[in-house]
């Protein structure tokens, strides 16, 4: 049995559905009984525990074959990380008390970086936390979510164009989608290994802006165009959008965009999903929570 965290989620899902496709059986881990009944239906065991229950979580860590693990995404964080801290916190104390026998975490490219990062930081804390634990830990590190883009879909459907924080336009970033993230990851838990391991993940090719905007336009049978947000505006921008402290986004793009937020030469692999398929997916209003 493997036990998971972040199950309602893509990712999560992902994972669990690849593992159940294997005949493997899955522990979800889950806030509440109800937000775990469609994977109940579908023959998981359900534990329930929130991410800051270090005994719940403890509880549902133990014995098992191998547990993934991941934090909450969060987009408006609070100066100092100090929630992001305290669930990365809950989460060694309680897979030190329950000591499985290896742990995949879900990380992200540019982890490595203990500054110039931004929203990525709570993951290199997440890393260096669980980097001390006994017990075997793969850190997957995948690139952009190729989902993001659920964001520019209805600028592009509307207006034929969107608004694009990756700049330049025209530069292909690593990107990978999260069925494949999920999937590496289910992988990965089926794998022994021993020690620290990070592995490294994109999709087929590097995706630019450019290249969102000419999937989008196929998928909605337009011309689109990516259009570069001046940079002065993008905390204002930020700020609109319900963000009180927008530096950490700000930083985060900025790192994406100078080539900062990398990949580090570790073990690669590559996703099988191109972006076309993912933009096709959005444009048909499947997107949903990473």
């Amino acid at each position: 049995m493997y036990a998971i965290m972040g199950i309602t989620g893509r990712v999560g899902g992902a994972v669990a559905a690849t593992l159940l496709a294997q005949r493997n059986r899955i522990r979800a881990i889950v806030r509440s009984s109800s937000k775990g009944s469609s994977w109940a239906e579908r023959g998981a065991e359900l534990a329930v525990a929130d991410s800051l229950d270090t005994r719940a979580l403890a509880r549902a860590f133990r014995d098992v074959a191998g547990v993934f693990v991941m934090t909450p995404p969060d987009f408006a964080p609070s100066p100092g990380f100090p929630e992001s801290r305290a669930i990365v916190g809950a989460i060694r104390s309680a897979l030190a008390d329950a000591t499985p026998p290896k742990i995949v975490c879900l990380s992200s490219i540019g982890a490595q970086h203990d500054h110039g990062i931004g929203l990525l930081h709570k993951l290199y804390v997440l890393e260096r936390q669980l980097g001390q634990l006994s017990m075997p830990c793969t850190f997957l590190r995948p690139g952009w979510f190729m989902e993001n883009a659920a964001w520019d879909v209805e600028p592009a459907r509307q207006r034929g164009e969107f608004e694009s924080f990756l700049q330049p336009v025209e530069r292909p970033v690593p990107m990978v989608a999260t069925a494949d993230v999920g999937r590496v990851a289910a992988e990965l838990l089926l794998e022994e290994w021993t020690g620290r391991r990070i592995v490294e993940l994109e999709g087929p090719e590097r995706v630019s802006p450019k290249d969102v905007a000419g999937a989008l336009g196929r998928a909605l049978g337009r011309d689109v165009v990516a259009k570069p947000v001046a940079h002065e505006r993008w905390a204002s921008i930020f700020e609109s959008q319900g963000t009180s402290w927008p530096e950490p986004r700000v930083e985060m793009l900025d790192a994406f965009n100078s080539g900062w937020a990398d990949f580090e030469g570790r073990e690669l692999r590559h996703g099988r999903i191109r972006f076309d398929d993912v933009a096709a997916e959005l444009v048909g209003g499947k997107g949903g929570e990473s």
